[in-house]
């Protein structure tokens, strides 16, 4: 990890809710009542293999507490937790922030992390406002203290299969087989899994004629490439996280896999390591997925701020819903006007947000803690940014598909 990637915490980052280098005021009694600030837990993986995808994360919240502070929200107080990208730390550290004080709890990005610290906060009846995790059943065990404003795998995949269709009937190039890569985890199994049910359904042009699961933390993923190119596809849907991606992208190009795209339903594809990591060969990639709405206002804002702070870094899903998570926090504290853990519940039960930062009408939870529909869009890798293609309504450009080969670039 480099300098520009380090996770600095200090005592800016802790007290972020203040405004960049402000000083917060006194720190409310633990789990207080009536109070002037509240302190929330950011859990994420701060180390391990999805470090950096945290680290992102994180300065989604930073930026929201600048902005948000100047919209007039109340005081927020950070507290950190790092999940180190394992699951049963993210339940150790989930229990360590509420034990400390947190009022509430924002994270995980990974799935399997957020369901364990999900079930810490129902034991514990603290809420859990999710900023991204798709399994399904994190919304359906019937969990009162989870709040989650983002798209389940089922959500991603139907949305993922609408755009596509978009796509193909835009550029006149459909592909007949599609070979499918995706990690073993909680994410792209429940991920693969959605696809397999829903494509009867949505009647798509293609065949998939390959399923290849892998483990996302290894270092050589010449079989899988090698077994995902003897399936002779047209185009590669891929389930992945940044390192495999980074990787994998890498065999496509040694292994002269020319396909017409490269399909991408999660991480990974439109990071900006990847972009860097990838150079040329990172261009034209499609990633269907949940993203920011620059046509909003409140995104307008984040991405002025945000880029004010981190100049030359692009803003992706893991800045987007992270600020969304910690709007959601303030909103609900703001309305709550206590530290309370039922009065909290109670204001997150009633959000109704329309002015965010991401695709979609806006926030406001169903009975489950689930919003019941949360759009995604395509984005597409240009020349180190990210531009979104689809839905017509927030997308900034036009498609690059079929994608340039890999010898012509």
């Amino acid at each position: 990890m480099s300098e520009k990637t380090k996770p600095t915490i200090s005592r800016r980052t802790v007290l972020a809710g203040a405004g960049a280098g402000a000083v917060a005021s006194a720190v409310p009694l633990k789990h207080g009542f009536a109070a002037s600030k509240i302190k929330v837990g950011v859990l994420l993986p701060r180390s391990g293999p999805q470090a950096q995808i945290g680290i992102d994360c994180q300065r989604g919240a930073d930026i929201a507490a600048e902005v948000l502070k100047a919209e007039g929200y109340p005081d927020m107080e950070f507290v950190l937790g790092d999940t180190e990208t394992k699951v049963d730390v993210a339940r150790a550290q989930a229990e360590k922030l509420i034990d400390g004080g947190a009022n509430v709890i924002v994270g995980c990005f990974d799935s399997g992390q957020t369901m364990a610290a999900a079930q810490v906060c129902e034991q514990k009846n603290v809420p859990l406002v999710v900023n991204i995790a798709a399994v399904t059943k994190l919304t359906e065990l019937g969990y009162k203290w989870v709040f989650r404003n983002f798209p389940t795998g089922p959500m991603i995949v139907r949305d993922a299969f609408v755009n596509q269709k978009k796509l193909f009937g835009m550029s006149g190039a459909t592909p007949k087989r599609v070979a499918l890569l995706h990690v073993n985890d909680t994410f792209g199994t429940s991920l693969a899994g959605a696809l397999f049910k829903l494509t009867p359904r949505f009647k798509m042009p293609y065949k998939i004629v390959e399923k290849i699961a892998y483990d996302p933390y290894g270092r050589d993923f010449s079989a899988e490439v090698r077994k995902a190119k003897g399936a002779k596809p047209d185009a590669l849907w891929a389930v992945s996280r940044l390192n495999d991606a980074i990787s994998i992208t890498k065999e496509l190009v040694r292994q002269r896999v020319d396909l017409m795209g490269v399909m991408s339903t999660g991480p990974g594809w439109y990071e900006d390591a990847y972009m860097k990591a990838t150079g040329k060969y990172g261009n034209d990639v499609i990633s269907l997925v949940p993203w920011v709405d620059y046509k909003k206002p409140m995104a307008q804002k984040m991405r002025d701020a945000y880029q004010k702070r981190f100049p030359g870094r692009g803003i992706t899903a893991n800045q987007g819903y992270t600020f969304d998570a910690i709007l959601i926090v303030a909103d609900a504290f703001k309305r709550a006007g206590s530290t309370k853990n039922t009065d909290l519940q109670a204001a997150l039960q009633k959000t109704k947000i329309t002015n965010n930062t991401t695709i979609g009408k806006g926030i406001q939870f169903n009975a489950k803690g689930q919003v019941p529909y949360v759009p995604s869009g395509a984005v597409q890798n240009r020349d180190g940014k990210q531009i979104v293609v689809l839905p017509e309504f927030a997308a900034v450009g036009k498609p690059i598909w079929p994608m340039r080969p890999w010898r012509k670039r």
